[in-house]
């Protein structure tokens, strides 16, 4: 199975760039980011301002880290955190196709966090430099 070290990259890619795609309105426009607060709050979230920014902001960042394989451990670790809020605290009442694709991001966060990253990534490449 040569093909087994590239296993993790589609994931990698595709949660990341959602994470990344689902944020960066709210990254690049404050005014988004207080909608995003005002839609916490909705849903009763505690100090809503601040986990709207820390949500937005630990999503963004996680999916670069995803996308480029440094530190994704521990970027999923924080991922099934936040959707595991984002479920039981916004989406447990949705139907299923609402709620699937914060389903699917835990799903991906939990494959990142247990397996890591393979080959193509800057986790694999430190490895290289730091074991010569």
């Amino acid at each position: 199975m040569k093909l087994k070290k590239y296993a993790d990259l589609p994931i990698r890619l595709t949660v990341g760039f959602h994470l990344i795609y689902g944020t960066q309105d709210n990254i690049f426009s404050w005014d988004r980011m207080i909608e995003f607060r005002d839609f916490l709050d909705l849903f009763g979230m505690p100090f809503p301002l601040v986990s709207a920014v820390i949500s937005v902001y630990a999503q963004f960042i996680c999916g670069l880290l995803f996308i480029i394989g440094w530190q994704a451990r521990i970027a999923g670790l924080i991922m099934i955190v936040n959707f595991i809020f984002a479920i039981l605290l916004v989406h447990l009442n949705d139907p299923y196709p609402n709620i699937y694709p914060a389903i699917s991001m835990l799903a991906g966060a939990a494959f990142i966090a247990l397996n890591g990253v393979g080959y193509f990534s800057i986790d694999e490449l430190i490895k290289k430099v730091t074991v010569k």
